[in-house]
């Protein structure tokens, strides 16, 4: 045994270097805040901009289209006939369901 530690070399064997050794492999492997659990959440953190865009844009065609709505009656009539069904009183509605 006494060969085996002689033939380290002594630079290892540095206090320092066993704590700073430790140190590194605790945080990369066993913390909870592991490099797999970063990975997992820079990820994440990208789908989640990416859906922030998603939205962003979704909310920027909604507001164009309320503002159209607000501005343009037979617009607003337009979609509420096809979008909600909607009729007038003396109307009859006939929907057609096109089978695939």
């Amino acid at each position: 045994m006494k060969k085996l530690l002689d033939r380290i070399p002594p630079f290892f064997k540095n206090f320092y270097f066993l704590a700073t050794f430790f140190l590194i492999v605790w945080l990369a492997f066993i913390d909870s805040n592991d490099l797999f659990m970063q990975a997992h959440l820079s990820g994440k953190k990208a789908d989640l901009i990416e859906a922030r865009e998603f939205y962003r844009e979704k909310i920027l065609q909604v507001k164009n289209d309320q503002a159209a709505l607000n501005n343009n009656p037979d617009l607003l009539e337009k979609m509420a006939r096809e979008k909600y069904l909607m009729k007038k009183p003396n109307e009859d509605l006939y929907i057609v369901v096109k089978e695939d």
